[in-house]
């Protein structure tokens, strides 16, 4: 069983050391390279203090952010200048979906997830994202501490867990904050329209 984290805890303490006070390099290049991509409601969890939410809500999508952390969805509200973009306290791994998303997006979400729980965080991925839309997430493999979070990923693992309700249009190694330069990955997804 992997040791629990409480998030909340690290927002208050402000020990965030993964939060680099912007936005995924991989992200800003994909929506900078794809101006005509289809717009869309994107959910991004655990979205921390909301640099990536903001990156898609700038692109014309309308975006809601999720994290565990209450601390960390208060400190991202404060700075909206989005109309097109909310934050809210909300469990990915355990909140309903009312409406699933045309784009969901993460990273290094999946890492942080303990590896005894990886199965409800695809089934949540299945669950959010509605039938031709988008699953765009930046993994990151081979973290410095084993132990964890985050915790190792592996290509293999990613391709089995997600190809069962997704397929897979293109992977590539994107640019990277430094000190993870090789170290991520991109999939990108699109929802099954009819399931196997």
């Amino acid at each position: 069983m992997s040791r629990p984290v409480d998030w909340e805890d690290c927002y208050r303490r402000r020990e965030t050391p993964w939060d680099k006070g912007r936005p995924a390099p991989g992200l800003v290049d994909f929506l900078e390279a794809r101006p005509s991509l289809p717009r869309g409601r994107v959910l991004v969890p655990g979205c921390g203090l909301g640099h990536d939410a903001r990156v898609w809500a700038q692109s014309g999508h309308a975006v809601e952010g999720m994290d565990l952390a209450a601390t960390a969805v208060a400190a991202a509200a404060q700075v909206v200048e989005e109309a097109n973009l909310r934050f809210r306290v909300g469990d990915f791994l355990a909140d309903p979906i009312s409406k699933p998303y045309d784009w969901l997006f993460e990273h290094t979400l999946f890492c942080a997830i303990p590896p005894e729980r990886r199965g409800n965080y695809a089934e949540s991925a299945a669950k959010a994202v509605r039938r031709g839309g988008f699953f765009l997430a930046i993994h990151y493999f081979n973290p410095r501490d084993p132990a964890g979070p985050p915790f190792g990923v592996a290509r293999d693992e990613v391709l089995e867990r997600f190809s069962g309700g997704f397929d897979l249009l293109s992977e590539w190694v994107p640019r990277s904050f430094e000190g993870r330069t090789g170290r991520e990955r991109v999939f990108w997804w699109r929802r099954r329209q009819q399931l196997a």
